[in-house]
């Protein structure tokens, strides 16, 4: 999609990035981090009272650019069409705010950002973090900017962990709620796939226990990692729609080529992300995800009881990373704590990408449930409890 195009569609437009920086985070292994700063952008107005606030939470490989084009660049951000006037989250209504992860890379504090105490990247001696973590410092940002209680709290994959976990750590500074394609916790195949990737970062010559800044970065072992993620990503009939067992027809005798059209495209996607992210951060944020449990060791309806919020739910038939049980299991809590939840398992194909894709179908979920949380403000001037 080029800039042209989404201008034409009546997106958000030119945006810019901003930086707020604090001083200090307590994580919750008891460590400081600091000063720490996050990457956010905005789109829309805030409205008087602060009330039409909405955040939007990336997952593992996103970052704060979620709609519109940056100042001489022509790829829109991650959640383009969902972000805008008359769209899902409608920028003439409401006011969004994404911002990147705590230990991400596109300018949030990281791995490889510098230490204050030796001027050099953190790499390895950047503390673990966990997802409560990245929770509590986009809090921050959010004070930042004056909002005591934000309209909705948004995110698929990782960035539904956040959804969850903005429920159990802030549930009075949020009026609504919608997970997708997420977990109250890992599973253990889960965690095997992200151990996997991280194992093939760590055997990379160049990662040099994460000391590699100053060198040539761990690229091979950062693309085999990605490859590994694009698979679980997709679903069987996707790939077999999209690739199928077409070869590339590049006539050559038979090696180890990528011969097939699937294999070309895992390493296309392998190769292009290693230039914009680092492979620290990878091992970090999927680390953080792994150790998520939004129920800390309870009963998950037992740390929602009392929460006011109302929540929508949402999964995908094709999804097998983050299969449709584990969003019923979020419902089936949400309901036992007495928390107005709404739950859609839309029928598609995409796999796990489908939170990215069924444009169409989440943007008429999400739309009209927003609408209906906004109601009562716009009728009354009061919302939440």
């Amino acid at each position: 999609m080029n800039k042209d195009k989404v201008i034409k569609n009546d997106g958000v437009g030119k945006v810019r990035s901003q930086v707020f920086t604090f001083d200090s985070l307590k994580l919750e292994n008891a460590e400081k981090l600091g000063p720490v700063s996050l990457a956010y952008e905005t789109y829309g107005s805030l409205n008087k009272d602060k009330s039409n606030a909405i955040l939007i939470a990336h997952a593992l490989s996103g970052d704060a650019h979620a709609a519109g084009v940056h100042e001489g660049e022509d790829n829109p951000g991650w959640w383009d069409e969902f972000i805008g006037p008359g769209r899902a989250f409608d920028t003439d209504r409401y006011f969004v705010i994404c911002s990147n992860v705590l230990g991400g890379c596109k300018g949030s504090t990281g791995p490889a950002s510098l230490n204050p105490k030796t001027s050099k990247p953190f790499a390895l001696e950047f503390p673990l973090i966990t997802i409560n973590d990245i929770v509590a410092a986009q809090k921050r940002l959010i004070d930042h900017l004056g909002i005591e209680k934000l309209l909705s709290v948004v995110g698929g994959s990782m960035g539904g962990q956040q959804v969850l976990a903005w429920l159990v750590k802030y549930p009075q500074s949020l009026c609504s709620a919608v997970p997708i394609a997420t977990t109250i916790k890992h599973s253990p195949q889960q965690i095997a796939f992200n151990e996997v990737g991280r194992q093939a970062i760590m055997a990379d010559a160049h990662w040099k226990s994460g000391n590699y800044y100053e060198g040539l970065p761990p690229s091979k072992g950062l693309a085999v990692a990605r490859m590994i993620g694009h698979i679980t990503y997709m679903s069987d009939k996707s790939m077999a729609e999209k690739f199928g067992r077409a070869k590339k027809g590049i006539g050559e005798p038979f090696k180890f080529t990528a011969d097939f059209e699937v294999e070309g495209y895992l390493r296309y996607r392998g190769d292009n992300f290693v230039k914009r992210f680092d492979a620290n951060s990878y091992l970090y944020i999927t680390k953080a995800m792994d150790n998520f449990d939004a129920s800390g060791g309870k009963r998950f309806e037992e740390v929602l009881r009392g929460t006011k919020a109302k929540v929508l739910v949402i999964s995908f038939k094709s999804d097998w990373l983050y299969p449709a049980y584990q969003s019923k299991e979020i419902v089936k809590a949400c309901k036992l704590a007495g928390v107005e939840t709404t739950y859609c398992e839309i029928d598609s194909t995409y796999g796990h990408d489908a939170f990215l894709l069924e444009v169409a179908e989440e943007s008429h979920l999400i739309r009209h449930f927003l609408k209906k949380v906004f109601y009562a403000y716009e009728v009354t001037g009061e919302y939440g409890a």
